[in-house]
């Protein structure tokens, strides 16, 4: 595949198996319906945890801009708020969203908030943090950490908090994964 092996800071070449692909899980809209994540499928996926009194919160910009430079490629931006960390995000979901549309202009989708680590994590982050890659496992440490998913739905990478949007590693990774797999026309 020729990508390399970096653990929280990188990428994977280790393989993925179905039981760990983020398809056919459904999760909260922060409106509050279902949402299968099979609806993106042939799409890349970054999947972050989110908070937004949190010192990394500035990273909400930094996610819009890769929302925006790569979104006709193939790329959607996730964001799953969680008051997880320090209680860095107190509000509700639609305090939430009207929180990062007016101060960073967000328009990826952002789902309901919930738990990412612990017994009572949601599903998609249990799997994304104990059924992926063995190099990529472990619990989520702290708000703004950063996984990323193939077209096929199998975690590739993942980034600590401390690792920006605009990081050379992040934004290489992305461009690799956009170019691995090209979704099918016409299907």
């Amino acid at each position: 595949m020729g990508i390399i092996t970096a653990l929280y800071g990188g990428v994977t070449a280790a393989g993925s198996s179905a039981e760990s692909r983020v398809y056919p899980l459904v999760v909260k809209s922060g409106r509050g319906s279902e949402v299968d994540l099979a609806q993106y499928r042939g799409k890349v996926l970054l999947i972050v945890n989110t908070a937004s009194k949190c010192g990394f919160t500035r990273q909400y910009d930094g996610l819009e801009a890769l929302y925006q430079r790569y979104n006709q490629e193939g790329l959607e931006v996730l964001g799953f708020p969680s008051n997880d960390f320090a209680g860095q995000e107190p509000g509700s979901d639609s305090d939430i969203q009207e929180f990062c549309r007016i101060n960073h202009g967000v328009t990826f989708p952002l789902f309901a908030k919930g738990p990412v680590k612990g017994e009572g994590a949601q599903p998609l982050f249990k799997l994304l943090t104990e059924r992926g890659p063995r190099d990529l496992r472990g619990a989520v440490r702290w708000n703004f950490e950063k996984f990323l998913v193939d077209r096929e739905g199998n975690l590739i990478g993942r980034w600590r908090a401390y690792v920006t949007p605009q990081s050379a590693s992040l934004n290489r990774a992305i461009r690799i994964a956009l170019s691995l797999l090209k979704p099918l026309q016409g299907l």
